[in-house]
């Protein structure tokens, strides 16, 4: 590519955006561009886990949580939060949740609530502040495949590592520098944790290893992912 053609590229990805894969090639222009390109496949290949990541476990702790609220409530909707169980930020995440699932005229449906609830809601769900009241009581049983002492924990860090990657990739941030071969394995660890068969199925679907592995073998510009 031609020198002007690098200039007219960094400009428009803009030169505060393109400034870290620069420093993370010796100012190279071409290089940096390289990284940068590669930055978005592996960035796309981790938003296809974490997308079927995200959807197993909303539902996994919705099934739980629906169970828990008929057998505390006689109802079904444990977001309606009978118990003034949650935090104001969570009570706050839930209200506009139902809104935009009763938008258009709809009528409000849990399936719409829970789509409409971010990852970020569901991992703080995971709290040592619901430890007692949730964790214990349900959603410990959203994740069959994990025991022992400390497991919330467990879940909640790893929970807490794939969001933060998430909001980088939806952000259009770097994330070559993270330690991505363990952000991989903890996906399917969590999944996991749910369901053996469907971290079989996303393992399977993942291009993240063959990106990793072909960045590995290359003889040039290696990112040292």
């Amino acid at each position: 590519m031609r020198p002007d053609e690098l200039l007219t590229l960094e400009q428009r990805i803009s030169a505060e955006r393109f400034a870290p894969y620069r420093a993370a090639t010796g100012n190279d222009a071409a290089r940096a561009l390289r990284r940068y390109e590669r930055n978005t496949e592996i960035s796309a290949a981790f938003w296809a886990v974490l997308s079927d990541l995200e959807i197993v476990v909303r539902n996994a702790m919705h099934e739980r949580l629906t169970l828990w609220s008929l057998g505390a409530y006689g109802r079904p909707d444990w977001y309606a939060d009978r118990g003034r169980i949650f935090t104001a930020q969570t009570a706050g995440d839930i209200a506009v949740a139902r809104r935009h699932a009763a938008a258009f005229g709809r009528a409000e449906s849990p399936g719409r609530v829970v789509a409409e609830l971010p990852l970020g809601f569901w991992r703080f769900l995971l709290s040592s502040r619901y430890e007692r009241t949730l964790w214990l009581p349900c959603l410990r049983d959203a994740f069959p495949g994990i025991r022992g002492r400390g497991m919330r924990r467990d879940v909640h860090d790893a929970m807490r590592d794939l969001h933060l990657l998430r909001n980088r990739i939806a952000h259009h941030e770097p994330i070559h520098n993270r330690p991505l071969p363990q952000l991989h394995a903890v996906a399917l660890t969590t999944a996991g944790w749910i369901c053996p068969t469907t971290r079989r199925w996303i393992a399977a679907r993942s291009r993240v290893p063959a990106l990793l592995a072909a960045e590995n073998d290359s003889d040039s510009d290696r990112l040292g992912w």
